[in-house]
Parts: C-alpha cells; sequence; structure tokens
C-alpha cells in the first residue's frame, strides 16, 4: 500500500526535486525545496491533511486563527531543528539507529487520526469525559504546537532520504548549516500555510457557516468522518511497511 502511495506522489514531488537538486550549491534555497519534498511525501501528506481538516474547519466555523497557525510552524520548526541538532552532536551512529525509533512513532499517526475523527463527530462525548481534549483544539498555544511537532516525527523511508542523507549532509558542510532544519519545516508546512492563506484572502474565515449552526456541525461532522477515513487509509499504508 505505501509503495503505490509513494508512487502517485512521486509523480508531483519529481518536480520540486529536480529543482532542489539544481540548488544545491545554494543551502538555504535547497532545503527549503527538500522542505516541500518532504511535504508530498506519503507520511507528510497525513500531517498536513489532517491539520488542515481540522484547522480549516476551525477557521470555517469560527474565524482564522493565525495563532494556531503560528504555533502549529514553530511545533513542526522545533521537531525538525531538534533532530538536526542531535545528528549534530551525536554524527553518524545515532543516525542510523533512528529508523528504530521513527517506524512505530509513524504508525501512532492513524490511531490518533481516527481518535480525533470520532471527537469531532461527538461520539466519544457519548462515552468519556476528555477534560484536556477541548483545550487543544481551542486556540490554546500547546495544542498546534503540540500537533505541528508530532505530525513531524511521522518518518518514512522518503522523509528519511529526504532529512538524514541529503538535507543533514549539506547541513553538516554549510556555514550557518544549524538553520536549515528550520528551513525544512516550513517547506513541509506549506501546502497547510498556502490552504490558511486562501482561506484568509477569501475571506472565508467564519463568513460560510456562522449564519447557520446547523452547517457549522455538517461541516465539522464531515470533517470528522473524514478523519476518520484519512486514518484507516493511513493504518493500512503504513501498518503494512
Amino acid at each position: 500500500m505505501f509503495e503505490t502511495v509513494d508512487a502517485v506522489t512521486q509523480v508531483i514531488r519529481d518536480p520540486f526535486m529536480n529543482a532542489a537538486r539544481q540548488a544545491e550549491s545554494l543551502p538555504i534555497l535547497f532545503a527549503f525545496l527538500l522542505g516541500i519534498v518532504g511535504a508530498l511525501a506519503p507520511c507528510q501528506i497525513s500531517g498536513n491533511v489532517s491539520a488542515m481538516t481540522l484547522y480549516g474547519t476551525k477557521s470555517m466555523k469560527d474565524k482564522i486563527s493565525w495563532s494556531d497557525t503560528l504555533w502549529y510552524l514553530m511545533g513542526k520548526v522545533t521537531a525538525f531543528s531538534m533532530l538536526g541538532l542531535i545528528v549534530f552532536l551525536l554524527g553518524q551512529e545515532f543516525q542510523r539507529q533512528l529508523p528504530i525509533f521513527f517506524e512505530p512513532m509513524r504508525q501512532l499517526l492513524g490511531p490518533v487520526l481516527i481518535f480525533v475523527g470520532l471527537y469531532m463527530l461527538g461520539i466519544l462525548q457519548l462515552t468519556f469525559r476528555f477534560r484536556t481534549m477541548p483545550s487543544i483544539f481551542r486556540g490554546k498555544k500547546t495544542g498546534p504546537f503540540l500537533l505541528g511537532f508530532s505530525f513531524s516525527l511521522g518518518f518514512c523511508p522518503t522523509m528519511f532520504l529526504l532529512f538524514f542523507l541529503l538535507l543533514m549532509p549539506a547541513a553538516v558542510q554549510s556555514t550557518g548549516g544549524v538553520f536549515l532544519p528550520a528551513l525544512f519545516a516550513v517547506g513541509t508546512a506549506l501546502p497547510f500555510l498556502l490552504m490558511m492563506g486562501i482561506i484568509w484572502f477569501l475571506d472565508l474565515g467564519g463568513s460560510a457557516v456562522r449564519k447557520s449552526r446547523k452547517i457549522g456541525e455538517a461541516v465539522q461532522k464531515a470533517a470528522g468522518a473524514f478523519m476518520i477515513l484519512y486514518g484507516i487509509l493511513d493504518i493500512m499504508t503504513f501498518w503494512t511497511i
């Protein structure tokens, strides 16, 4: 299943990958373009689609929150910067051991998506009381930050190649290379940032559904159902690698 998804997305990734190869002499541009390629990798597509569904729905129901957007981005920047710093400090031996840790972490994303989808549908509220869950989706700084951070740790073979085998060697050899993982992170978040920008530019923040509570509830339930289906697809993809 993973091979099928990867083959489909590779058609879209190839032009950006070719552009990145041509920009290897410009580390800043190289890192950003590799991040865009990473955004189109199967593992990061899951995270980006989830963030777009979650915060896109929230923005259309209420109003666009640039605070949520910024903290989600900061979560991704922090995650990739920490990984880059670890590689700088511990070197290639630690780098070779990283896949052991990332595979089980990546497999957690599918169940998390199903859990969030059930929450958005209101099903969990019928049985359980999760006092901490609403704060994650109501503009709290910790929620968007932790989502960005955790989604960034969902590595697959494509992301491992891009970050550890292409970006980090360039970062080690470049002056100021410690900042390249952060630029890579911004590239991986580009689809999410573009979607939030489109909602803002078209003034869709709340205007589409604020006049009708029923429409707002329908949008949230549709988004919840989508996240459940996507979570199932994610499990089928990454639990069979």
